[in-house]
């Protein structure tokens, strides 16, 4: 594998005081008609001319010569190399070393428990090793496209969507703990490339098409049940303090029969969707 060398070049602005120097010499040389001159003059001029580049913040340049890596120009400014080192053609050894993101399409997979789901995520990466991300692999960014999305479908492989074991996390309750798997697992897989991971996280997390609508009962189905049990527990705690309130103070004496009866009236009015309607009892519960 081949690892980022850091080069320092020649002053662009102290090359260019020199081409105008070699300039001026060769204008020197025809006014003198001297030849010898003249051509290695304008010789020099020309061949070394094609070595300027200018490098904005966060891009790179990289340096081969005759087919040999010497190393990469990281420092913004106007430079100046040996001009064999990068051919003109070769554009594609200028490298961006900004943040990117990648927008990953909705996938479908399977979960843990083998359950059909649509998820999709975002990544954030730049690249840190300009020799492997050129060339230890044939297309970055392909190579990021392509990786994430594998990525994407281990991480979906080995959580459930939801409702998993004790103290399990799920694709949709433990956000951030995913988040996190999925950072950790895309560095392992970028690493050949020299790509690092600065943000991953799911943009899109569904049920598929198929079994979304019986997914949904479902979960209407415990969200009434949660409710429900909050109810009863809630009403049961009234009952009972509206039965030891009226012992202690003496109100009333009821026997078991009696406690029974009001016990049962008072769970239907509070655990009861509707508003309830009272009945008067004109006798008594022995009639």
């Amino acid at each position: 594998m081949n690892k980022e060398i850091i080069k320092s070049c020649v002053n662009g602005w102290l090359m260019i005081v020199i081409e105008i120097g070699l300039l001026a010499l060769s204008i020197y040389g025809m006014t003198m008609d001297n030849i010898s001159i003249i051509f290695p003059s304008m010789a020099i001029f020309l061949i070394s001319l094609p070595g300027f580049f200018i490098l904005q913040p966060n891009e790179s340049r990289v340096l081969v010569l005759f087919g040999t890596y010497k190393g990469t120009v990281k420092t913004q400014g106007l430079h100046w190399v040996n001009p064999l080192m990068f051919p003109t053609a070769q554009t594609s050894l200028k490298v961006s070393l900004r943040s990117r993101n990648l927008n990953g399409q909705t996938l479908k997979v399977n979960d843990k428990k083998g359950n059909p789901i649509e998820i999709a995520a975002v990544v954030v990466w730049k690249v840190s090793d300009t020799a492997k991300a050129l060339f230890d692999v044939d297309n970055f960014c392909e190579y990021v496209l392509i990786q994430s999305e594998a990525a994407i479908r281990h991480l979906a492989s080995i959580y459930p969507y939801d409702h998993g074991e004790d103290g399990e996390t799920t694709l949709r309750c433990g956000l951030g703990e995913v988040a996190e798997s999925l950072k950790v697992e895309l560095t392992e897989r970028f690493s050949q490339a020299g790509i690092e991971v600065v943000e991953a996280r799911l943009s899109h997390l569904a049920y598929a098409p198929e079994i979304a609508q019986a997914m949904l009962r479902r979960q209407q189905a415990e969200a009434v049940i949660s409710a429900r049990k909050i109810v009863v527990e809630g009403a049961v705690s009234m009952v009972e303090m509206a039965l030891t309130k009226l012992s202690e103070r003496g109100v009333v004496d009821l026997d078991e029969e009696r406690k029974a009866s009001m016990v049962s009236n008072l769970l239907v009015v509070l655990c009861g969707e509707k508003e309830a309607s009272p009945v008067i009892n004109a006798g008594t519960l022995y009639n």
